[in-house]
């Protein structure tokens, strides 16, 4: 008899072992993705200021009354970012045409749906059951692209960037590729042009259900609008990549390694090895999707060499790096002779210096735009690496130009105040991600050291040429 429950009892082990390990690696990964336990329990979401990750949550003192106020509310209420009202844009002013743009993306969706008939159909291949994709024309994404000026990827007062944000967050994939610059490689890595030996090149195209793309890679603070809109997700790479993937060569890229996770690696000739995979937890992985831009076909863009590059190789060195009078052999030349541009590259190196990034290689700009378009600050993945790590070359452009934007200078400070903490706004801003916390405390610490060292060297470069000749005055429309 007691074989008998011997018997019985080492099955029902083992099923519970493979019901816990199913909960845990499927079940409650999914469930703090879509809001934690509280929505489990109670069908009702986390409010939108709540952090998912906390188990422990301060209790609240007895004698305060109201939360503390919103300093990152506080901040865009400030008239320094409120500015004056800005009239709607003509139709000169956006960078697409409705009419046009319409037309081509109602092109590209008829393009897809037959190109998915085909594999169906004619190649047999297995796919998702998915239904023929309809452009909507009140699409977030689409609205996004629409709303592109020439003062900026979105307007001060977008509703459609948090929207698009959301969408990014929850929408299923119907569709995954490489990116452009993957399908360029052809799997034989150009080190030189667009990957660093250094770095793992692996970047992914997922389409959604209402037909908007995102770059899948494993700031609004400063009022510089030029990043396009970014947010962090858990992805499930067997079902959002690998099941809707009909590109061969990046379904032949996955693999389960002996710990039973699903990885997939970057087919690249130096780097096609498992130990330089990434992998899901056992399918779950983290990581940032992109908004796209327009197409280059719809709305070109020229990517333009930055004039402070750093040398990627020990044999020699830039002429910036040995030349501290570089800037004014600079400004004789075209398009550095325009301050507007330059302008904008100095803005560009204090976004870099702020976030740590050292690989600002290119920008690009909306040929449509000209001259007084901004950059688009594309590709900052290199950024919040080492945050005891404060690299000074990266603002190279700002203490050997010796200039500085107005109104940049003056969000600069503000930012150094108490009551609008570069630190506290950036903490309360990551809050909203599904994946929060993005950043931890050191980093976000160092957001206020290296800001004291951007107002220093400001400070240094106008005792030298006093305050006029350093602070330039916004005699155009500012393009941030």
């Amino acid at each position: 008899m007691g074989r008998l429950r011997r018997d019985r009892l080492l099955p029902l082990l083992l099923l519970c072992s493979l019901l816990a390990a199913d909960l845990y690696f499927h079940v409650w990964p999914e469930v703090r993705r879509r809001g934690g336990l509280l929505l489990l329990l109670t069908g009702r979401p986390l409010p939108p200021s709540s952090c998912p990750c906390t188990s422990h949550p301060s209790p609240v003192p007895h004698n305060v009354s109201r939360p503390a106020p919103s300093k990152l509310r506080e901040l865009f209420l400030h008239p320094l970012h409120l500015g004056a009202p800005q009239p709607l844009p003509d139709t000169e002013d956006h960078l697409l045409s409705g009419s046009k743009a319409i037309r081509s993306y109602r092109r590209q969706v008829s393009r897809w749906n037959r190109k998915q008939k085909f594999y169906r159909e004619e190649l047999n291949m297995t796919y998702p059951d998915i239904q023929a994709a309809q452009l909507n024309l009140q699409a977030n994404w689409l609205r996004f692209h629409q709303e592109i000026s020439h003062s900026g990827l979105y307007p001060r007062d977008s509703l459609t960037v948090p929207k698009l944000l959301e969408d990014i967050s929850n929408f299923n994939t119907i569709s995954a590729d490489y990116s452009p610059d993957e399908k360029a490689l052809l799997g034989t890595c150009d080190c030189s042009q667009i990957v660093k030996p250094s770095g793992v090149h692996l970047k992914l195209v997922l389409r959604f259900q209402d037909f908007g793309k995102a770059m899948f890679k494993p700031m609004r603070i400063l009022d510089f609008r030029r990043v396009p809109p970014v947010a962090g997700r858990m992805i499930n790479i067997t079902q959002e990549i690998l099941d809707v993937a009909s590109n061969e060569d990046l379904q032949s890229v996955f693999f389960i390694s002996p710990a039973n996770n699903v990885c997939f690696f970057a087919k690249c000739l130096y780097m096609c090895k498992a130990e330089y995979a990434v992998c899901g937890n056992p399918h779950l992985l983290e990581g940032a999707l992109v908004a796209f831009l327009p197409s280059l076909k719809l709305a070109p863009r020229v990517s333009v060499l930055n004039p402070w590059i750093r040398s990627y190789t020990f044999t020699g060195k830039e002429a910036w790096e040995v030349n501290p009078f570089y800037c004014n052999t600079l400004k004789q030349h075209y398009p550095y002779n325009n301050s507007n541009r330059l302008l904008n590259i100095i803005d560009m190196a204090i976004f870099d210096f702020l976030i740590g990034n050292m690989d600002r290689h290119h920008y690009e700009m909306f040929t449509k735009f000209e001259e007084n378009g901004f950059l688009i600050h594309l590709d900052n993945a290199r950024g919040f690496g080492k945050h005891s790590q404060d690299e000074i070359s990266i603002l190279a452009p700002l203490y050997q130009c010796c200039m500085i934007r107005k109104t940049t200078l003056q969000r600069l400070k503000l930012l150094a105040l108490e009551d609008y903490r570069l630190s506290d706004v950036m903490r309360e801003s990551l809050l909203q991600d599904l994946l929060a916390p993005i950043l931890t405390e050191p980093h976000l610490l160092a957001l206020d050291r290296r800001l004291q060292k951007i107002l220093d060297t400001v400070k240094s470069c106008i005792e030298i040429n006093g305050e006029k000749q350093v602070v330039i005055e916004d005699s155009f429309e500012e393009p941030v």
